[in-house]
């Protein structure tokens, strides 16, 4: 799920491979836009114009990405990138998309202005998100089967020593100030189900967190206090979980529709939108 920046329209990720417009002023869903097959991750560039979506399907249209001309809600050309691609992040200059292959254990640079893919950048085992730092700098890939987090640099595009975290992380969010990252470490039954703040100026992870069963998606406000973090419950969950920044304690979980997957919060931090795949609903969360 992603919502454009003047905080009008959520595009949702939807079955059927394709991606449904809401309006959250009337909470009313546009019609569906077809996209490739397979995408897991949606991305609108920061002028509003376009989304893009990794295809890891098959049929044809595996292995790309496609955009979305908004203003028209009509899909447009596929780009070509690596094996598997489910990850995706967009510099804040609007300048380039990486996306995350799965498979293929890279990311590959996309040059938003020309629709070009780059030379695939070694990025660990299984990338699973990404997460890019508020100045450009640095991107840090969360890796599904080690259990850590590798940073890149993205102006020598080469990464940097892997940060241990914990059982399969899948989540991972910078605070504004880009000083700490908060990655969800999913695992398995009484591994998992916490989150690992990472100091970006050492590189040092810090003391865990434990949230709700299943954490999969981690969003931060836009003042950088709190996180909230979408409990899957391993697939049947219904919460999400804050988290005070400034102490590291964890709130009252909100209860949310069923498999909570993806959480985005509007540019003037006041509200909260939850992807709720097992209901196929959206719950809005009042923040402020």
């Amino acid at each position: 799920m992603a919502i454009t920046p003047d905080g009008r329209t959520a595009y949702v990720l939807s079955p059927g491979d394709t991606v449904t417009p809401i309006r959250l002023a009337t909470g009313k869903a546009g019609h569906p836009i077809k996209a490739g097959s397979g995408a897991s991750a949606i991305v609108i560039a920061p002028d509003g114009r376009t989304a893009y979506l990794p295809n890891s399907g098959v049929s044809g249209n595996g292995d790309t990405v496609t955009t979305i001309r908004l203003a028209v809600g009509l899909p447009g050309r596929k780009i070509k990138v690596g094996e598997d691609p489910g990850a995706i992040a967009i510099t804040p200059d609007g300048r380039t998309a990486y996306v995350g292959n799965y498979l293929g254990n890279s990311l590959t640079p996309i040059t938003l202005a020309t629709g070009r893919p780059g030379r695939r950048i070694s990025a660990g085992d299984e990338p699973v998100t990404i997460a890019i730092t508020p100045d450009g700098h640095t991107a840090y890939v969360t890796n599904y089967s080690a259990g850590t987090v590798t940073p890149i640099n993205l102006a020598t595009r080469k990464p940097g020593r892997p940060i241990k975290v914990g059982v399969t992380p899948i989540g991972i969010a910078i605070t504004p100030d880009g000083r700490t990252a908060y990655v969800t470490n999913f695992g398995w039954p009484g591994t998992g189900d916490t989150v690992t703040p990472i100091n970006l100026a050492t590189g040092k992870p810090g003391q865990v967190i434990t949230v709700g069963k299943g954490p999969t998606a981690i969003a931060i406000t836009p003042d950088g206090k709190t996180a909230y973090v979408a409990d899957s419950g391993r697939y049947n969950g219904h919460t999400v979980t804050p988290i005070n920044l400034a102490t590291g304690k964890p709130g009252r979980p909100i209860k949310v529709g069923r498999d909570p997957i993806a959480i985005t919060i509007t540019a003037n931090g006041c509200v909260a939108y939850v992807s709720n795949a097992f209901s196929d609903t959206i719950t809005p969360i009042r923040i402020r």
